[in-house]
């Protein structure tokens, strides 16, 4: 299955997840990932195991990446 299909697969599921903002593919160390969007990193001990982001989804890596808050922006008129 292509990377994007495992995306679409599972980014229902990623966005559920504490903190997932989104879910999009990147490279990594020159191999592509899925990248999980999150507002900030948590250390996997202070979560609950069903709420881990996998290290794997159907043999593509992830990789978890902090963007902070996302906030829509206004324009002052």
């Amino acid at each position: 299955m292509s990377i994007e299909r495992v995306r679409i697969k599972y980014e229902g599921e990623l966005i559920q997840l504490p903190n997932v903002t989104g879910v999009s593919i990147g490279k990594k160390a020159g191999k592509e990932v899925i990248k999980v969007l999150v507002t900030h990193k948590v250390p996997e001990s202070a979560l609950r195991p069903h709420d881990v982001i996998p290290k794997t989804l159907e043999g593509y890596k992830t990789d978890v990446f902090a963007i902070g808050v996302v906030r829509a922006q206004t324009t002052n008129k």
